[in-house]
């Protein structure tokens, strides 16, 4: 595999910080209704639907670098959707469905934190 391991590596670094800030900023979540009960939870639902953005976009960028190799290592992560999270929200911000955001942060966000973790330490090996 042939690519420019130092920058792949650099957004890897930028991927698992923001997802920590994501993880972070949804511990508040009971559910959904959190985002919109109140003007902390909306400005965490924006800060959130960021984070997720850029990470789409990072992986996008890491799958150019990689010839689409890397991602592929670690099928178990549905890189397509994450990937597809980012277009919908910078496309479709208006249409956002808080209860999606909300299954993401309940349902996916450590396994992503863990892999990107797995993906980091395997490329300084």
């Amino acid at each position: 595999m042939q690519f420019e391991k130092d920058l792949v590596l650099d957004l890897l670094y930028q991927i698992q910080e923001a997802l920590k800030v994501v993880k972070k900023r949804c511990k508040f979540a009971k559910s959904e209704d959190c985002f919109f009960d109140t003007e902390e939870g909306q400005e965490k639902l924006d800060g959130i639907c960021m984070k997720l953005i850029a990470v789409g976009e990072s992986l996008k960028n890491i799958d150019k670098m990689t010839n689409n190799k890397l991602l592929n290592k670690y099928s178990h992560i549905s890189w397509k959707d994450i990937k597809g999270i980012r277009d919908i929200l910078s496309h479709h911000y208006f249409d956002l469905d808080a209860s999606v955001i909300f299954n993401i942060c309940q349902e996916h966000i450590d396994e992503l934190i863990e892999t990107i973790e797995v993906m980091i330490s395997d490329l300084n090996s």
